[in-house]
């Protein structure tokens, strides 16, 4: 009695269309910039884009997390500002006489203050049961006028020339034709994708936002996993900080601002879900690119005011949120 065996059928090849989409449109931006103005691909020009938008880029990851978790922080740009303020006025305390120990010193304050900011916002969302939207608000306006206050409602500058030169190269340097803000975007990026992807942690934060109910009955403790994603996405904001500070020297209570409706679209526009449970780093980190390569764009040409890069990148986030719409009906 012989039985025939029947070859198993090869698995189907899915295109993920909502993970393409970003790099698609990038590559298609980039076209349309040198179209626009050949100049757009000229290397220093990239090379601009890319550091411009290494503050954004950089929060936007830790917001992936957060999203991906099912919550949301409108408080990044804020406490990108308090924690840019404290991290100058200690750099002006002169409590170290090297200049190299001084700026290690702020950079891990800034950190370690950065981490803190994100703590607040993530016990006062899990343990007190409030929705992200509203916690995060509120800590928007604390952080922002907190920063105001240490201000005194001006500007607070970095005083020693000495010590601002040894910080510039933080951002203005360069290693192999490459800003280094650059390198620090693209160490964040695989950072993130490591957590996210290949450890257990990324998969209770995916598991969390899929279906916090579900998960919560599998063992996973919903509070903590939502809670670090907050912490990461605080020492996210501190690296911008680093990095941003050689910039210009100094901080104001303006600073950051409307960079948490730059890092929320970075992030939908990447193809992360914003009700949870899907996170696409890599996806968040082209987002940021098109946002910086469109203002690009728009300084370059005479088309569109500049004035009105964000009211483009407000129309672009409601046009990601009906493109992500349209393909999961699609499915």
């Amino acid at each position: 009695m012989s039985a025939t065996t029947q070859a198993p059928e090869p698995a189907k090849f899915r295109l993920d269309l909502g993970a393409l989409a970003p790099f698609m449109a990038l590559a298609v931006l980039m076209v349309a910039g040198y179209f626009v103005n050949t100049r757009f691909l000229d290397a220093d020009n990239l090379s601009n884009v890319a550091a411009r938008s290494a503050f954004i880029a950089t929060i936007a990851v830790g917001q992936t997390l957060v999203i991906t978790a099912g919550g949301l922080d409108l408080s990044v740009g804020s406490m990108a500002a308090f924690v840019s303020g404290v991290t100058i006025l200690f750099l002006n305390s002169g409590a170290f006489a090297d200049p190299t120990v001084m700026i290690g010193a702020a950079m891990v304050l800034a950190l370690g203050l950065g981490s803190l900011c994100g703590l607040v916002n993530g016990l006062t969302t899990t343990l007190g049961g409030i929705e992200p939207f509203i916690v995060t608000l509120g800590t928007m306006g604390i952080f922002r006028s907190l920063t105001t206050w240490i201000a005194q409602g001006g500007s607070i500058v970095i005083k020693s020339p000495d010590l601002r030169a040894d910080y510039r190269p933080v951002y203005f340097g360069a290693w192999l034709g490459v800003p280094i803000p650059v390198y620090v975007l693209l160490a964040v990026t695989l950072a993130g994708a490591f957590i996210l992807y290949r450890t257990a942690y990324g998969r209770h934060v995916m598991a969390v936002g899929s279906n916090e109910e579900v998960a919560r009955y599998s063992g996973v403790n919903v509070s903590r996993v939502r809670t670090l994603t907050y912490v990461l996405q605080g020492l996210c904001v501190a690296t911008a900080v680093i990095i941003y500070i050689p910039r210009l020297g100094s901080t104001t209570s303006t600073t950051g601002l409307l960079w948490e409706l730059n890092a929320i679209t970075a992030v939908v526009v990447g193809g992360t879900r914003l009700k949870g449970g899907v996170g696409r780093v890599f996806g968040t980190l082209a987002g940021a690119l098109i946002l910086e390569a469109i203002g690009n764009i728009m300084v370059l040409s005479n088309f569109v005011s500049e004035y009105l890069i964000g009211a483009v990148q407000g129309a672009i986030i409601v046009i990601a949120m009906l493109a992500q719409r349209g393909l999961s009906r699609g499915r």
